[in-house]
C-alpha cells in the first residue's frame, strides 16, 4: 500500500514537472523567434544603411515627494527621428515597482509614440529607476528613468525614544 502511495505522488509531480517545462520551452522558443526576427530586421536595416531613431520628448520624470505605496503614472512620448520603421520589442523597469506599457505597432518614420509609466511608490527615500527599451535602433536599446523622493508610511520605521 504505502509503495503505491508512493509511485501515485511520484507520477503526479513527474506530471506536474513535466507541463511546467513544456510550458517554459513554449515560451523559451516564442522569444527566440521574436528574438530571430527583430535581428532579421535590423540586418536588413544595417545593409540599407537605415535605422529608426527614438528621440524622447524627455528622458528623464521626476514625481517630487510621494508617500510609501501612492500610485503614479507618467507619458513618455517620442518620435522616430530616424529613416526605417521603429518596433520595440520589450520595455522592462530596473526595479519590479515600475511597469511600462508601450505603442506596440511599428512607428513610421517622423510618427509618434507612447510609453506609459507606472510606479507603485514601493521602498522609501529617494528612488531612480530606469526604464530600458528594447527596440530595432541602431543601439537595441534606449533607456528613460522616473525619480521620487518616498516617504514612508506614518508610524513606519519609527521607534519612541524616551
Amino acid at each position: 500500500m504505502k509503495n503505491s502511495i508512493f509511485i501515485a505522488a511520484l507520477a503526479v509531480v513527474f506530471t506536474f514537472t513535466s507541463c511546467k517545462e513544456n510550458a517554459a520551452d513554449k515560451v523559451n522558443e516564442e522569444n527566440a523567434v521574436n528574438t530571430e526576427n527583430a535581428a532579421s530586421t535590423m540586418d536588413a536595416n544595417a545593409q540599407a544603411g537605415k535605422y529608426p531613431v527614438m528621440t524622447f520628448d524627455k528622458t528623464e520624470h521626476d514625481f517630487g515627494t510621494l508617500e510609501q505605496g501612492t500610485n503614479v503614472e507618467h507619458l513618455f512620448t517620442f518620435t522616430n527621428t530616424g529613416d526605417a520603421p521603429l518596433v520595440i520589442s520589450d520595455a522592462k523597469g530596473s526595479c519590479g515597482c515600475t511597469v511600462p506599457n508601450f505603442t506596440k505597432e511599428p512607428i513610421a518614420p517622423g510618427a509618434k509614440g507612447e510609453m506609459l509609466v507606472k510606479f507603485n511608490g514601493s521602498g522609501q527615500n529617494q528612488r531612480t529607476i530606469s526604464v530600458t527599451v528594447t527596440a530595432n535602433t541602431q543601439s537595441g536599446t534606449e533607456r528613460v528613468a522616473i525619480k521620487a523622493f518616498v516617504n514612508p508610511k506614518a508610524g513606519a520605521g519609527v521607534t519612541a525614544t524616551k
